[in-house]
């Protein structure tokens, strides 16, 4: 389905997905594999490039992350970036030290090359953004230096003969000022790739390869109304209609009015063809749940439940071909089975499959994408724009937005609060935007209204309350793994109060949180 890609080898760097996705935005399929990959396995996946990244580890210790000679003879423009730049002079007969002066942070970089290749259209002073300890102290036979930093002699190299390019910076991050530009030179201009890696053809040729996959087979998908179930629901049901059966599952755990905008998509009347199934299982959910105040056990009782009622609904419906799940590109990764970087967790989509579907095969129609190339996918197949850009949402919901014992009292006072901070700050946001052009510079990536466990005395009127403390937490992140408390203006937030005390019944007091990522998490529990 891809005829052309850019492989990452990976050295166990942190940046490691961003480098994937900053070379997918130049429209080139990109894919993350282990160094630890066997190089006749890499040469027949037929690269037009590829890039090694950034690692944890110094290059000349025992037993660090390495790879043969023969690598860089695979006959394909090679691109290494801070450990992998590191690691091709070492291997190729240069030399790797402890840097006198460690460079962290911004750093002006002075360009002394490459002008018509790799730091095409980039200024000879640039900003860069440079995180090592070692530096490269004698360079490979071959190379030349491209550019420098005033205590960085080698901060970019390469030796053209052999198409091999190595960087001490890191271009895939944000902070680096031509970053995008110098990988564009490289995956377009260097590795001569066409950039024909696009959303529209990205699903017309899905769509293609599910059809002769699934041929008259039957389809299951449990469908939670989340993004990427939601696009990997409507890509199947563009390529095989009423063959699929979608199984929601509302515990009652959902943000205000989700489920009924989920029915409203997806179930009869929607705008996709398929067999869609809801059960309404709140009131079995919140007598599974009463009594229960620790997070990680309503954790487990919210996805044991799951599976349970998911599994009765699967007996129904029988035997099925096909058991399809929402699974993407960085849970594939995260779980272990892409790159080298520690496993961050163990994803449900990736891990055991449930044994008690009876199904031939699984089928992952996402598998190759990134959060960002999900929702544009959505986008393509029409799903609704409120759905598409959803704020990421818990698998257990608002079980753990509330804190201490759930009860169906608690779950409409959150739901209530949420909605109506929600609303008031995309409100704002527009009329921001509306006015100004852009977005404002507060806007958060992810904001939700949470319910303490605290009571407090409050008057109301000319009567005394005892009556719950809702907080608000909105944060600013860029990858979800750091975070920091977004500066919504004050009068924002004093409206928000305002609404929730006066129109949420249970609630006398409002809280802002405050706290960062780490040591907080984004979510409350």
């Amino acid at each position: 389905m891809v005829n052309e890609k850019i492989l990452v080898i990976d050295f166990g760097g942190q940046y490691n997905q961003l480098v994937a996705r900053r070379v997918r935005e130049c429209n080139v399929y990109c894919e993350i594999y282990s160094y630890k990959t066997p190089l006749d396995k890499i040469k027949a996946m037929n690269p037009k490039g590829i890039i090694l990244t950034g690692g944890p580890d110094s290059v000349y210790r025992e037993g660090a992350a390495t790879c043969a000679p023969e690598f860089f003879d695979i006959g394909v423009p090679i691109l290494g970036l801070c450990y992998g730049a590191q690691l091709m002079h070492q291997v190729l007969g240069g030399k790797v030290e402890s840097a006198p002066v460690r460079e962290y942070g911004k750093t002006k970089t002075y360009i002394d090359g490459a002008k018509d290749t790799l730091f095409k259209e980039v200024e000879d002073e640039t900003v860069v953004w440079m995180s090592h300890f070692d530096y490269i102290s004698k360079m490979a036979p071959g190379f030349e230096a491209i550019a420098h930093t005033d205590d960085c002699p080698v901060a970019a190299c390469q030796n053209v003969e052999r198409s091999l390019y190595g960087i001490q910076f890191h271009p895939e991050v944000l902070h680096t000022a031509k970053g995008k530009e110098i990988l564009y030179n490289f995956v377009r201009g260097i590795c001569n790739c066409s950039g024909s890696w696009r959303m529209d053809s990205f699903v017309e040729e899905s769509i293609k390869a599910i059809r002769e996959k699934v041929g008259d087979g039957k389809v299951l998908l449990a469908l939670s109304g989340g993004v990427d179930s939601s696009v990997a629901a409507g890509l199947l049901s563009r390529a095989i209609g009423k063959q699929l059966t979608c199984v929601f599952v509302d515990h009652g755990l959902l943000r205000k009015d989700e489920g009924d905008e989920v029915e409203h998509v997806f179930g009869e009347g929607g705008q996709f063809d398929l067999n869609f199934i809801r059960v309404n299982a709140q009131e079995r959910y919140y007598s599974k749940l009463a009594g229960v105040t620790e997070p990680e056990r309503k954790r487990k009782i919210i996805g044991e439940e799951f599976i349970r009622v998911f599994e009765e609904e699967a007996k129904k419906i029988g035997a099925v071909d096909f058991l399809a799940q929402g699974t993407i590109y960085p849970d594939v990764v995260e779980s272990g089975l892409g790159g080298e970087s520690a496993v961050i967790k163990s994803h449900h989509n990736v891990g055991g499959l449930p044994d008690f579907v009876d199904f031939k095969e699984i089928i992952e129609p996402l598998r190759d994408l990134f959060k960002d190339e999900v929702r544009k996918a959505g986008l393509e197949l029409g799903i609704p724009e409120y759905l598409v850009f959803r704020q990421p949402f818990p698998g257990p919901g608002l079980g753990i937005r509330i804190i201490g014992e759930v009860t169906d009292e608690k779950v409409k006072i959150v739901q209530d609060a949420d909605w109506i901070y929600r609303s008031e700050v995309e409100t704002a946001a527009k009329e921001y935007k509306d006015a100004n052009g852009v977005d404002p510079a507060w806007m958060p990536n992810q904001y939700f209204a949470a319910l303490t466990n605290m009571r407090s005395v409050g008057v109301m009127g000319d009567e005394r309350t005892y009556d719950y403390a809702v907080a608000l937490r909105a944060v600013k992140t860029i990858d979800f793994m750091t975070a920091e408390s977004a500066e919504i203006p004050f009068e924002i937030l004093q409206r928000v109060m305002s609404r929730i005390i006066n129109e949420v019944k249970g609630v006398n007091r409002v809280l802002y949180d405050l706290t960062s990522k780490p040591p907080g998490t984004i979510e409350m529990e």
